[in-house]
């Protein structure tokens, strides 16, 4: 049955469209295949970068492999002269005497087995789980510099699952090259070079048996291996479903929709249960035709053998020999498919977290950026144009300047560009078009982290590590001290609810810090900024978490965190920016008006006018929710 067959069978709505006679339809089914898996050549390069750093261990693991595996290869020839000495002589006390020296050879040649054996698994487990290691930290540092956009289009399970698959991945690779590849190659070409010196006709014969058992594998296991990657693409979808869910289940159970997730989920569950179930069935055909193939080696090697030794050119010593390497050979040219289908698997479970080392960082300092000196805190957007995905404009040819030390507010509807505009200024995005100028600096030639370490960000929604609520405060600045660390939190008002706590600031947050209240967070966030101390300040709805009592006490926080900083606050509650130097108005991704608060009351037609009068009456206008 030709491969394509096999491909109908499997996946009945593929339309195959028939090539003419005189192609090679598998060639031209896997030439087309191979253009849509992994990069082998990209996985193999960063699995060497880590490799040759150890470089003298990987050399002595091969030694230890080739010493074993060679003396298994002698091992058998002792075994062949044993029998036939034992068929061609006479009971003696010098004949046993020469097969006692033969079962000392072969106890010799047996230890040095065991020795090249340990040796390399020792070799193996130190080097192995260094690169393995390695190779996690590499992915993480390239992970973790993506940009802003990257994250906000990825689920953090499968991020999570896509890095420890590609440490796995390896160590699926170098245990079939170590242990399974290397040794199949010394001892069945070892075997069939041997018994060809002895009877080239069945060495032979042996050699062509293998080459087709290779090729017949091998064309297997290539088509077993898209369903191989399509089997780890939905296991990823698989593990992202559970972590949305299991992330949201508050929301599930607030709106019961615990229903509606379980039939989503089984959707999901049943699409990879089917393409796992075809990954199986591929690989009960490709063990069926193995068998097939081994029982015509093995009867058409005895065959032959025992007419040859009609003839009397083998001995009874030879058909040990036989046996020995078909053994050898049984075992580990059945371990092939599996070699070669797990080296496979490995490369599609490397593939996705490859692809991302692959892809180049949407936001990268250019080079000979320099480190953004900052001594005034003046911010400068001229013309700044941007747009999500080249398709939604979201601001257009922004132009605005912040004085040094000016406290403006940003406001307007949900979706005017206004968290957008923030964004922009941390450089979690790349403008279109235009620049944004700190102190006169362009922040597109520093480098991101000089400019992030002269930002505080209190934001609207406080993400916590699950860490201590001290840990969490000092990553406002990494070295300081625990004092100064509590004295922040006492600035930011913490310590009213640290104190009720039982382990205190040693108290653990849970994941994204879901132990603490939403204002509690809050004031964490601020106590984080309040230890940096940056010279620019922005405040999304700073206080939108907090209740009436906590509210009245962090102004006075705020106010003080405030002096002497450029700052930006955004807010949907007009009540809180009524103070502020300027306050600017966005509306479809562009500055409408802005002034203070008297004067843009003063103006008829303003926007803030109509939506201050809305609020002061009693109409919220729009949700607490930041938008962009």
């Amino acid at each position: 049955m030709k491969i394509l067959t096999f491909t109908r069978f499997f996946n009945k709505n593929t339309r195959t469209t028939l090539l003419p006679d005189n192609r090679d339809y598998f060639m031209i089914y896997i030439s087309n295949y191979m253009k849509k898996t992994t990069n082998v050549k990209a996985t193999l390069r960063i699995y060497w970068r880590e490799v040759r750093r150890y470089k003298q261990a990987v050399f002595l693991l091969c030694v230890g492999f080739i010493l074993a595996n060679v003396g298994e290869l002698v091992t058998p020839l002792y075994y062949k002269k044993f029998f036939d000495l034992l068929a061609g002589a006479v009971p003696s006390q010098s004949t046993a005497m020469q097969l006692i020296i033969v079962l000392l050879w072969v106890l010799f040649f047996n230890g040095f087995i065991f020795l090249g054996y340990r040796l390399s698994s020792f070799i193996n487990s130190y080097v192995q789980s260094h690169i393995m290691a390695d190779l996690r930290m590499r992915a993480f540092d390239y992970l973790i510099l993506h940009s802003y956009g990257f994250f906000s289009n990825s689920f953090s399970g499968a991020l999570v699952q896509k890095i420890n698959r590609l440490a796995r991945a390896f160590e699926t690779f170098a245990d079939r090259l170590f242990w399974d590849f290397m040794p199949l190659i010394i001892r069945v070409f070892g075997a069939i070079i041997i018994l060809w010196w002895y009877n080239p006709f069945i060495g032979i014969m042996m050699l062509v048996w293998v080459m087709v058992f290779i090729a017949v594998n091998f064309g297997l296991s290539i088509w077993k291996l898209k369903y191989d990657i399509d089997r780890v693409e939905w296991d990823s979808k698989t593990t992202a479903s559970l972590a949305d869910a299991i992330t949201n289940h508050t929301t599930i159970q607030l709106f019961t929709g615990m229903v509606f997730e379980s039939k989503r989920f089984k959707q999901i569950a049943e699409k990879l249960r089917d393409i796992t179930k075809k990954s199986w069935y591929i690989s009960a055909i490709i063990e069926m035709i193995q068998s097939l193939l081994f029982f015509a080696i093995e009867f058409l090697l005895f065959f032959f053998a025992v007419r040859y030794w009609e003839k009397g050119v083998l001995s009874l010593g030879m058909f040990v020999l036989i046996q020995a390497y078909l053994l050898t050979l049984i075992h580990k040219m059945w371990d092939i498919g599996r070699i070669i289908r797990d080296t496979y698997e490995s490369f599609a479970d490397a593939k996705e977290m490859v692809d991302i080392m692959q892809t180049p960082h949407q936001v990268q300092d250019m080079r000979g950026a320099k480190k953004l000196i900052v001594t005034t805190g003046h911010i400068e957007f001229q013309n700044v144009q941007f747009s999500f995905h080249k398709t939604r404009e979201v601001l257009k040819s922004v132009s605005l300047s912040i004085a040094a030390g000016e406290k403006v507010a940003l406001i307007g509807p949900s979706g005017a560009g206004k968290t957008t505009l923030v964004k922009l200024l941390f450089r979690f995005y790349d403008i279109d078009g235009g620049k944004i100028l700190v102190d006169n600096q362009n922040i597109a030639r520093v480098k991101q982290d000089s400019l992030r370490e002269n930002i505080s960000l209190v934001p609207q929604d406080t993400i916590l590590f699950h860490r201590t609520i001290l840990e969490n405060i000092r990553y406002g600045r990494r070295d300081a001290s625990d004092e100064e660390v509590k004295k922040a939190a006492k600035f930011a008002h913490c310590q009213e609810f640290i104190d009720h706590l039982a382990d205190g600031y040693t108290t653990y947050v849970g994941e994204r810090g879901i132990k603490l209240s939403g204002g509690e967070r809050q004031r964490i966030a601020i106590a984080r900024a309040i230890l940096k101390n940056a010279p620019i300040l922005v405040l999304d709805e700073a206080t939108s978490s907090l209740d009436s009592e906590s509210e009245m006490l962090i102004q006075d926080a705020l106010e003080k965190l405030m002096k002497n900083k450029t700052v930006i606050v955004i807010a949907h509650r007009l009540s809180t920016i009524r103070k502020m130097d300027r306050i600017i108005v966005i509306d479809k991704g562009g500055v409408l008006e802005q002034g203070s608060h008297a004067d843009l009351l003063n103006e008829k037609a303003s926007l803030y006018k109509r939506l201050w009068e809305l609020q002061a009456g009693g109409f919220l206008i729009s949700p607490k929710s930041s938008s962009r």
